[in-house]
């Protein structure tokens, strides 16, 4: 039985358009389109190759910079210090600079300093973290999450020393540093010199990001924490040790009624449908 002429006709079209489907040039931008499906469906290493792919063919495209900055953040898992995992924020970081360094729009640099100081922060690169973090306040200085991300930096750069210095002294968690004793004495003035200026700016930051948003339950935390460094520190001044204190339980009172006030806050109410009545 001989084939239609409809059939031998249409294979000719067929082949065409295959053809031309072929042979359509790649673009950043359909690149980036792929990217973005893939991402969408959870296909993260599908979606950082056609990112990669569209960043090569235009250089200059920043959204897709962002996109892949951020597939590749989200694939990066912190504390977990393997060359691979590494990689990922190393390439994250790259993009996000790149974004920050160019004409990008407020909210895109606001977006990669953020990124740049939260990798950075979980890779303990500290000082790092918080120069991007003070980028990314600068640019939007009603943002509180910066300055609270810059205490959580200044508290862990006092607290980690301090400890380590009273462990190698042997004095317990719960006691303060006796000046009577000169070893300890000594201890505590050094401590002093090098964490005061670091406690003040923490205090300062935890304080801004407060005021920008009230119920800060988290900033008001570490308010607590800073506190008890600060106590910690005041080597001659057993008044201001015990006013420290005081202070670090206020705010420890604190964040606790903002908890309870959000957990006693009733959810919000369902708006009914509206029926429509012909």
């Amino acid at each position: 039985m001989k084939p239609s002429i409809l059939v031998i006709l249409a294979t000719p079209l067929v082949l065409l358009l295959f053809t031309a489907a072929q042979t359509r040039p790649v673009t950043s931008e359909t690149e980036l389109q792929f990217g973005i499906d893939a991402y969408k469906n959870a296909h993260y290493e599908e979606a950082i190759y056609h990112f990669e792919k569209s960043v090569d063919l235009d250089g200059t495209n920043l959204q897709a910079r962002l996109y892949l900055a951020t597939a590749c953040t989200s694939q990066y898992i912190p504390g977990v210090e393997t060359p691979d995992n590494l990689q990922y924020a190393e390439k994250a970081i790259v993009q996000y600079q790149h974004i920050v360094d160019s004409d990008a729009n407020p909210q895109q640099k606001i977006n990669s300093a953020k990124g740049i100081a939260y990798l950075d922060l979980n890779m303990k690169k500290f000082d790092d973290a918080k120069k991007f973090y003070q980028m990314a306040s600068e640019l939007d200085p009603d943002d509180p999450e910066p300055y609270y991300s810059i205490g959580v930096i200044d508290w862990t750069a006092t607290y980690g020393p301090r400890m380590e210095a009273r462990a190698k002294l042997g004095v317990k968690p719960e006691d303060h540093l006796d000046t009577y004793d000169p070893d300890q004495r000594k201890v505590c003035e050094e401590l002093s010199v090098e964490n005061k200026p670091v406690i003040d700016e923490g205090i300062t930051d935890l304080n801004k990001a407060i005021q920008l948003r009230p119920d800060y339950d988290d900033a008001m935390a570490y308010m607590n924490l800073m506190y008890r460094e600060k106590a910690d520190v005041e080597c001659d001044n057993l008044s201001a040790r015990e006013e420290d204190l005081q202070t670090a339980d206020q705010w420890v009172d604190k964040a606790m009624a903002v908890k309870k006030a959000r957990a006693e806050k009733p959810p919000p109410q369902r708006q009914q449908p509206v029926t429509i009545v012909r």
